[in-house]
């Protein structure tokens, strides 16, 4: 794995409209690897006034997409999973750190830790996708 990435795939990464609309921000990029970064406001709350559960799962897929983009090759998300481990509330700054786990000509697996201010771990997310 490179620590390189272009500028311009990068800027593509971050460009991404959903993840603007919501707030997540990119905070590393390396081939395989990327760190997402989200502070939890009132919006991101559901019906039971508790974070959205959709809020983490974004937040972890904005980094397993920017991990496993980052290299150059064109990569699609074939499954996808999501274990909640510990409740967040309003003002909690929450980190998604993706990791490419495995890795063949056309698939990879990747481990995504959701974490807070505390580095408690609030989520684990897993990964796989299709090289185009």
């Amino acid at each position: 794995m490179t620590d390189e990435v272009p500028d311009e795939r990068r800027q593509t990464i971050e460009g991404d409209p959903f993840c603007a609309a919501i707030g997540i921000e990119l905070v590393s990029l390396a081939d395989g690897t990327a760190t997402t970064r989200l502070t939890v406001t009132e919006d991101h709350r559901n019906f039971h006034g508790t974070l959205h559960g959709g809020v983490i799962n974004a937040l972890a897929d904005a980094a397993f997409g920017a991990a496993s983009n980052a290299g150059g090759e064109p990569a699609v998300a074939l499954e996808t999973n999501i274990s909640y481990l510990e409740s967040v509330d309003v003002g909690t700054t929450l980190s998604a750190t993706a990791a490419e786990c495995h890795r063949r000509r056309r698939t990879a697996a990747y481990e995504v830790d959701v974490t807070d201010d505390d580095g408690t771990l609030v989520a684990r997310f897993r990964g796989r996708v299709y090289r185009l």
